[in-house]
């Protein structure tokens, strides 16, 4: 198990039938937040508010979520679940509903095989209440939540958490693998990201001494020649008091470590989505050591994504 963040909480539920899942990131209050787009392929609700200019500053749940657009549902649920305990942004006093803000991303998995004939009841309404109710400061990694029915290139996907930390300020990655590119370099079982490693956590892989690169094998373009889709999705959550601008810059760097960790990255087919969220005081108001922050985000997405993918069972292959 991953301890998350102070002042976080995390949801995770799955259907082993439906080979499918649902992530949801609680924050203890609300959360200043941003987010950043890369895939040529996205699915998301509610990110449109997270722009400059807007009124929304602030949100309190963060949902990740499989089965593409179905998926998108999990955050109506979550919006239900949160405003029943009136957390939400309030209009008006009672018996005026408040109005959660639960932006959202999804990732394809609708064709790995499981059982989609959901008709008009899809699973991501029930699995998004049942990850909120089992919310808790820890998590396990690898097929659990929105990375359960995810695969990485031709390897089971997953979702991994991985932290960096710079002068004293924390940078955590929650991040649900299921990318078009493969993790891994050519012909070898060595992940692309292997230098970032902390504490053996990849195998302790490096590459043979005489390597030199090949084509890839190994990635879902392979055989994925017409219209398909896949993605990277999570999220970024920190301990520093940051305003939704500098968050909006964390998120675009915290995106290089998909690029660290995956090849080919954010193509057409992939919906890459991630988060950034702050709740903490510490302080960060130097651009240099915002920048700094920037480069722990990109490594702790590099960590997390290849943890997903080798937590999910790539690493028994």
């Amino acid at each position: 198990m991953i301890d998350l963040l102070p002042g976080y909480r995390i949801g995770q539920a799955h259907n082993a039938h439906v080979k499918t899942g649902v992530t949801v990131i609680l924050p203890d209050a609300p959360a200043t937040a941003s987010v950043d787009v890369r895939g040529g392929g996205p699915g998301t609700r509610e990110i449109s508010s997270l722009q400059d200019g807007g009124l929304i500053e602030q949100v309190h749940a963060i949902v990740l979520s499989g089965g593409s657009v179905y998926g998108l549902a999990a955050a109506d649920a979550v919006t239900a679940w949160l405003g029943a305990q009136r957390i939400g942004y309030a209009p008006g006093p009672a018996p005026i509903p408040v109005s959660p803000i639960v932006p959202s991303a999804i990732l394809f998995d609708n064709a790995n095989g499981g059982d989609k004939s959901w008709g008009t009841d899809p699973p991501y309404r029930a699995l998004a209440v049942k990850a909120c109710d089992a919310a808790a400061q820890s998590s396990a990694e690898g097929a659990v939540g929105a990375g359960h029915g995810a695969t990485a290139g031709l390897y089971p996907g997953g979702l991994g958490i991985a932290t960096e930390v710079y002068d004293g300020i924390s940078v955590q990655a929650v991040i649900a693998a299921n990318p078009v590119g493969s993790p891994f370099l050519p012909g070898t079982d060595c992940p692309h990201a292997w230098i970032y490693e902390r504490g053996g956590e990849f195998g302790d892989k490096s590459p043979p001494a005489d390597y030199a690169w090949s084509q890839p094998t190994d990635s879902k373009l392979v055989f994925l020649k017409g219209a398909g889709q896949s993605t990277v999705i999570g999220a970024i959550m920190t301990d520093a008091k940051l305003s939704q601008k500098r968050l909006k810059r964390l998120a675009i760097m915290a995106q290089d470590g998909v690029v660290m960790a995956v090849q080919p990255s954010h193509t057409p087919l992939d919906g890459d989505t991630i988060f950034a969220l702050s709740i903490g005081e510490k302080v960060c108001s130097r651009p240099v050591d915002h920048a700094e922050l920037g480069a722990s985000a990109a490594r702790a997405v590099a960590r997390a994504l290849t943890r997903s993918v080798l937590k999910g069972g790539a690493d028994t292959r």
